[in-house]
């Protein structure tokens, strides 16, 4: 499986961003820096390749939002086996994901992944307000799981990223 990460700028360089460390860890993966992106080249990063692939968007249910378009349904029946499949990521705050979504029509018409059984977050050096608000690395993993059937094969990285939450902590707390 492919994994596409669309990190917003002001993402780029943050200390806490766990998208790098994502792409890092994941060899099918690229990561694409920017908030507006042409629509050409959009549809090219979607699928660069002459295999057809289906892509799917990480992205939460927006119920009644009229500033986007209605993303056709998700059929977890008709889904491409993985190694067909491009899964989407946006990386940045929750604003700024939604200004991605919101300025890239291309990414309003991809099918989105619902994620089932969502862990509590392991990120305890950032602010959610509620539990289940992962970050971008713990989101995939749980998509990446869900779509392979494989829960356990991203548990390395996530116990890799709870040492880098540890270090992050260690050195707000020395400082």
């Amino acid at each position: 499986m492919e994994v596409l990460i669309l990190q917003h700028p002001r993402e780029v360089g943050r200390a806490k961003g766990t998208a790098r460390l994502l792409h890092l860890s994941l060899a099918h993966s690229r990561i694409v820096v920017g908030e507006r992106f042409e629509p050409a080249a959009l549809r090219a990063l979607l699928n660069p390749t002459a295999r057809p692939m289906q892509v799917l968007l990480l992205y939460p249910h927006t119920p009644g939002d009229l500033a986007l378009l209605a993303p056709p349904p998700y059929d977890a029946a008709g889904l491409a086996p993985p190694g067909q499949l491009r899964l989407v990521v946006l990386d940045g705050t929750w604003r700024e994901s939604r200004k991605l979504l919101q300025l890239n029509p291309a990414l309003q018409s991809l099918a989105r992944l619902p994620l089932r059984e969502l862990p509590t977050s392991r990120y305890l050096i950032r602010k959610a307000q509620r539990a289940h608000q992962l970050s971008t690395l713990e989101a995939t993993c749980a998509a990446l799981a869900q779509l392979e059937g494989e829960a356990q094969a991203y548990e390395p990285l996530l116990r890799a990223f709870d040492g880098f939450v540890a270090q992050q902590s260690g050195y707000r707390l020395a400082h």
